[in-house]
């Protein structure tokens, strides 16, 4: 049987529920009587990142880790915090902190490439990327930044390539649709980017493009009875 009343369970349902503001208070009131209380001092930290108060959310991750200076809850709760501030040198910090300790912490591996993207230090941003993947084939959040990481190198291809991976895995990433299209035109592939606009997949271009050829009509044309069909067969 569960306890509601259980601090744990009362502070989840206040960040199920959105109750930021509520979670800070219910969580001040238990340091009040428990200064170390480690539940209250990592949960009030994450009530106020999410309150926007990354400088006080800082205080009490620091509370915890001088309690334990290893408590990946209060790592990442603080990078998280310092992402925000913009502040990606003392980011990387703390993600290699967290990676001496376990080398294969994706979450971590994904940080530490996000804030050399922001330091433009896109190169290394890469291998930590590959990291990630060698992790998990499909971890989309790798594939999004080191296709991010291609395109500010100039290596438009492989980016391109790597928005579309990330798509073939989740169809909803409209923003891997867009960035597709920009580097087609980029490359001077207007249909490929006419294309990669609707959603298309790589290997789906190849195929309307051929059909395209062979009734002798422009890829728009193609594209826009390929959907018909689709509709008409439903």
């Amino acid at each position: 049987m569960i306890d509601l009343l259980d601090s744990t369970n009362v502070i989840t349902r206040m960040f199920n529920s959105g109750q930021y503001d509520d979670m800070y208070n219910y969580c001040k009131n238990l340091l009040e009587k428990i200064p170390n209380d480690m539940v209250a001092l990592q949960n009030i930290s994450l009530s106020l990142i999410y309150l926007k108060k990354y400088e006080e959310s800082i205080v009490y991750c620091d509370k915890v880790l001088k309690i334990k200076n290893s408590d990946t809850y209060a790592l990442k709760n603080k990078i998280y915090a310092l992402e925000s501030l913009k502040q990606y040198e003392k980011v990387l910090k703390l993600c290699k902190q967290i990676l001496s300790k376990n080398s294969r912490d994706a979450w971590a591996l994904n940080s530490m490439g996000l804030s050399l993207n922001e330091l433009n230090r896109h190169q290394e941003a890469l291998e930590y990327y590959d990291k990630s993947l060698e992790i998990d084939l499909d971890d989309v959040t790798a594939l999004m930044n080191k296709a991010i990481s291609f395109s500010h190198l100039g290596n438009y291809k492989d980016a391109i390539d790597y928005y579309d991976k990330a798509q073939t895995i989740d169809s909803s990433l409209k923003e891997a649709s867009i960035t597709k299209s920009r580097l087609f035109e980029k490359l001077g592939m207007e249909d490929d980017a006419f294309l990669a606009a609707q959603g298309v997949l790589n290997k789906e271009m190849e195929k309307i493009k051929m059909n395209a050829k062979k009734n002798n009509c422009s890829v728009f044309h193609q594209f826009c009875e390929d959907e018909f069909e689709k509709y008409d067969s439903k």
